[in-house]
């Protein structure tokens, strides 16, 4: 049986029992990546990365969504030239129940506290 043939287009992304807490916890601590998923979550959609306006260079907003990729929080998929990115709601909250929601809740929380959105 052979494999069928990977696209240069598609991403790796980690199967749902590879995802690991400690991977997204780290890919969650930072500031811009922490941004990106409240995002994603408030639209509660797939959006395209054009579609974030980070106050970093290019290559750095790649290595931020990147990371979140292979962190298992987010998945990635080309639709023609764009990546869209989508959170993986459903993994996270089977994988780790209300870890996710205690998360966005809490960095809203401190967004109105800091003042920051």
């Amino acid at each position: 049986m052979t494999s069928p043939a990977v696209s240069s287009r598609d991403l790796p992304h980690p199967e749902r029992d590879e995802i690991r807490l400690e991977g997204v916890l780290h890919a969650l601590s930072d500031p811009m990546r922490l941004r990106i998923v409240r995002e994603l979550a408030a639209a509660g959609a797939e959006l395209s990365c054009s579609h974030f306006d980070l106050p970093v260079t290019k290559s750095t907003t790649t290595h931020h969504f990147r990371v979140l990729r292979e962190s298992g929080v987010i998945r990635q998929v080309y639709q023609g030239t764009a990546k869209m990115n989508g959170l993986r709601g459903d993994d996270l909250d089977d994988l780790f129940p209300g870890l996710l929601g205690a998360l966005l809740d809490a960095a809203a929380r401190q967004a109105v506290r800091v003042g920051s959105g």
